[in-house]
């Protein structure tokens, strides 16, 4: 059994499909029911014998689990679901794979690659290094594990991504595109839909294990204005956009909780963002989708939306 905490969110239903291509049964846990081609448990990640019992007889576990983007949350809730998902694996005998972000790296000066040391310059950062740390150590006493990250997302049904959201779904409604931080600074993103194909492999091929992952993410360094100009061509009207700096943030985050949580992060969008997946490919021969059929695909997402 392939158990997944967190299946119905981005990267969930990729992970499902591409488990269900190998003719893994697959197993999704959520909050709230979920149902769809695959079993499926309602549980509350934040409570140990909930985790427990939905891992329960499990080969492999997915460690996919979103929670409100708030650094109070993040401290008090994310420590408790690695430590559940840890201890769940440990009784039994399951593999564990974290669906991790770039947070705990900081800004790093050149790409960002596995082995980038974690040197966090936000408290979201710290958050994340203090669970990777948990992870680490239970691997170090023998946890079968792996760690995978990516860059930001974006692609169809990716409604949570900022490039999305800034970007695609603003000129799909007719409005001006807003960057985050300086539109002529290099930021890569990883198509939403490398994802659940690349964590199947992790969680299917014994060469992951006791490792960090960076999963296939295109390396052609594209700054947020070239995301804006290609993403207007392709939606045929001319490439309105304003850059947002972090100042502006924390200005928007007087009135809009999300904009105050995201003005820690901008300097991710301030400084050049590079991210380097050749480590998988070269071990797994699993190539990115290029921006070109990326971009293309969403649009037509956007598009498609607009319609129906």
């Amino acid at each position: 059994m392939h158990t997944i905490l967190g299946s119905n969110g981005t990267v969930g239903p990729g992970l499902v499909e591409a488990l269900r291509r190998r003719n893994f049964p697959v197993r999704g846990v959520n909050r709230r029911p979920h149902p769809g081609d695959w079993e499926y448990v309602v549980a509350d990640v934040t409570k140990p014998a909930d985790v427990m019992a939905a891992v329960e007889g499990s080969e492999v576990v997915y460690l996919l689990v979103g929670i409100e983007y708030n650094l109070q949350v993040w401290q008090r809730n994310w420590p408790v679901i690695m430590d559940n998902a840890i201890k769940a694996c440990v009784e039994n005998g399951a593999k564990l794979v974290f669906m991790d972000n770039v947070y705990a790296y900081g800004l790093v000066d050149g790409p960002m690659t596995e082995e980038t040391p974690m040197r966090p310059s936000s408290e979201k950062g710290k958050v994340r290094e203090k669970v990777d740390r948990m992870l680490l150590d239970a691997m170090d006493s023998g946890l079968k594990a792996c760690i995978a990250r990516a860059a930001d997302f974006y692609g169809p049904h990716c409604d949570t991504s900022v490039l999305n959201t800034t970007v695609f779904e603003r000129y799909a409604a007719g409005k001006s595109a807003y960057l985050m931080g300086k539109a002529d600074k290099v930021h890569t993103y990883t198509y939403s839909s490398d994802i659940g194909p690349a964590l199947a492999v992790l969680g299917t091929d014994a060469r992951a294990d006791g490792q960090v992952w960076h999963l296939p993410t295109s390396d052609e360094q594209w700054t947020g204005a070239q995301w804006a100009q290609a993403a207007a061509a392709a939606f045929g009207i001319a490439p309105k956009y304003q850059a947002t700096p972090t100042f502006m943030l924390r200005l928007l985050g007087l009135f809009n909780p999300l904009m105050r949580e995201l003005a820690e992060m901008n300097y991710q969008f301030t400084h050049d963002y590079v991210f380097s997946s050749k480590k998988f490919e070269r071990t797994f021969g699993m190539q990115p989708t290029s921006i070109e059929k990326g971009l293309a695909e969403t649009v037509t997402y956007y598009r498609t939306k607009q319609v129906t």
